[in-house]
């Protein structure tokens, strides 16, 4: 495509507020562990800046700060504060690198919010910064609520932090109220004063085009979460922003590869789940049905994609359903290494539509259950769920299992966050070696052990009221091979264990037919 000019900078920094801003979206709250998990994660992305919180919460927020600050990382890191000095001096005591120096700048928030006056606000403002500098602090003054502040009140006040010694400044879209037009109008007056930073949220939909029309203006830095996270209808979503820049403007900002795995790890820490139908980390993003847009795919990756999904750390996906061809669906087994003839990929493929008429994803498991049963061929089941058992009662949810690996049976328990997460556990422990890990903290195979990754977990209700049936269905990998599976039952916890179970299973089967002296029985 013809790559249209966008700003004359080769790279934009982005800051990620994911660890403050996203953590203010309703239901999320992180833990000290979490927030440093997730501040790793970030660093090894190649994230400029990193805030970690807001440290005038809470002593627990300062742990969590501190212990982020305290981490080495490569990006700057940097605290919350207020336009009140106690808020410098609990960022100073966490040992962080900067301050993200909020002040209020439209007339709401600077006589109804905190019942000040415009000259009030200026004249703090620039005795904070000159406090913050002077204890050796980088400092980046933004005006709340500046998209509907007075414009010229705003150049004032916003100039008055970069007089003082502020590092730069943020135009702030604090309730995502303004349109790509008023942010570029307010953006060229800024960015005349100083270095400019982005800070725009998506309550109309236009997170990602203000900040486009903000860099387009002169700014050079944007602020914004992994996955879009945080309060109302959520900040701009920074994995989107790193795509989009490098795809149609050839600017660099961060690792790109890194973008899939740093969306997982935030959403499993804030227990925010991946939209199926979102750019660059949903599920859906590089997943094709239709007959047509599969054969097209598979002819030239770049028929029905904007970009390989390997760019964003991805992999293609073909999935199966009643808008399934002959070409997905041979292409779907051969990912599987199995391989059919004219006929029997004729009768495989009626059979998936059949389910798909029926409103029925059809899984990998679906998939070989078909095409095994159309060739006459049963196979040994390498692991096989004899007995499960679950408690939630207590402070502590636990669950024990016993399954048939090869010719022996193994027991083991876990515990977890609920009865789900401790039937997770005891399937790890059952299938685990002594406790070997990789590089990764997954547990390595070891003799006898078998270690795997849970990628996605999804659960649909198929009935209603108190006894209601649902259907877990699951994506497993190992190594370069991944399998999708379903169950359905009364019990969400025996559903889950007996799908993840049916899931390694498979996977276990299709190495052994690979390799079959790469899978231990005993």
């Amino acid at each position: 495509m013809t790559r249209t000019p966008l700003t004359d900078l080769d790279e934009v920094q982005l800051l990620d507020t994911t660890l403050r801003d996203g953590e203010q979206m309703p239901g999320v709250s992180l833990a000290p562990a979490e927030k440093v998990d997730v501040a790793r994660a970030l660093d090894a992305a190649g994230m400029h800046l990193i805030e970690a919180g807001s440290a005038c919460t809470s002593a627990g927020e300062r742990e969590a700060i501190r212990r982020v600050a305290g981490e080495g990382l490569d990006a700057t890191v940097t605290s919350f504060a207020r336009g009140v000095k106690r808020d410098v001096d609990h960022a100073l005591d966490c040992g962080v690198d900067g301050i993200n120096l909020v002040v209020p700048a439209s007339d709401k928030h600077v006589e109804t919010k905190v019942g000040s006056t415009r000259d009030e606000v200026v004249e703090t403002t620039v005795e904070l910064v000159e406090y913050a500098t002077d204890h050796g602090l980088w400092v980046e003054v933004l005006g709340e609520d500046g998209s509907r502040a007075d414009l010229d009140y705003l150049e004032r006040l916003l100039g008055a932090g970069l007089d003082a010694g502020a590092d730069r400044i943020c135009y702030c879209d604090t309730v995502g109220a303004a349109d790509p037009e008023r942010t570029a109008a307010v953006v060229s007056r800024l960015a005349e004063l100083g270095p400019t930073s982005l800070h725009t949220h998506d309550d109309l939909g236009f997170g990602v085009a203000n900040v486009h029309a903000g860099l387009k203006a002169g700014a050079d830095t944007v602020h914004g979460t992994v996955m879009g996270v945080g309060e109302r209808a959520g900040n701009v979503a920074l994995e989107e922003v790193a795509v989009a820049l490098d795809r149609s403007y050839d600017v660099d900002t961060v690792e790109l590869e890194r973008l899939y795995r740093l969306c997982r790890t935030v959403s499993e820490a804030t227990g925010v789940a991946l939209p199926p139908n979102k750019a660059v980390c949903g599920a859906n993003a590089f997943a094709h049905e239709s007959g047509i847009h599969t054969d097209g795919t598979l002819k030239d990756g770049t028929m029905y994609e904007p970009y390989p999904p390997e760019t964003v750390g991805r992999e293609r996906r073909l999935v199966l359903g009643k808008h399934a061809g002959r070409a997905g669906v041979k292409a779907a087994l051969a990912e599987h290494d199995v391989a059919v003839d004219d006929d029997e990929l004729s009768a495989v493929v009626s059979r998936v539509k059949e389910l798909g008429d029926r409103g029925k994803r059809v899984t990998d498991a679906d998939l070989l259950a078909i095409t095994e049963d159309v060739q006459g061929r049963e196979r040994d089941r390498r692991v096989e769920l004899v007995d499960l058992t679950a408690t939630s009662g207590g402070n502590l949810p636990t669950a024990s299992v016993r399954l048939r690996v090869g010719d022996e049976e193994r027991v083991a328990s876990g515990t977890g966050a609920g009865p789900v997460d401790a039937g997770l556990e005891a399937v790890r422990a059952a299938l685990a070696d002594d406790g070997a890990a990789d590089a990764d903290g997954a547990e390595g195979d070891g003799p006898g052990g078998v270690s795997f990754d849970l990628d996605s977990y999804h659960v649909d209700a198929i009935t209603g009221g108190t006894d209601a049936v649902v259907t877990v269905e699951v994506d497993l990998s190992r190594g370069d091979r991944s399998v999708s599976v379903s169950s359905t039952d009364a019990d969400i916890t025996r559903a889950s264990v007996v799908a993840m179970v049916d899931g390694l299973d498979r996977l276990l089967s299709a190495e052994a037919d690979a390799e079959p002296s790469a899978i231990a029985d005993d």
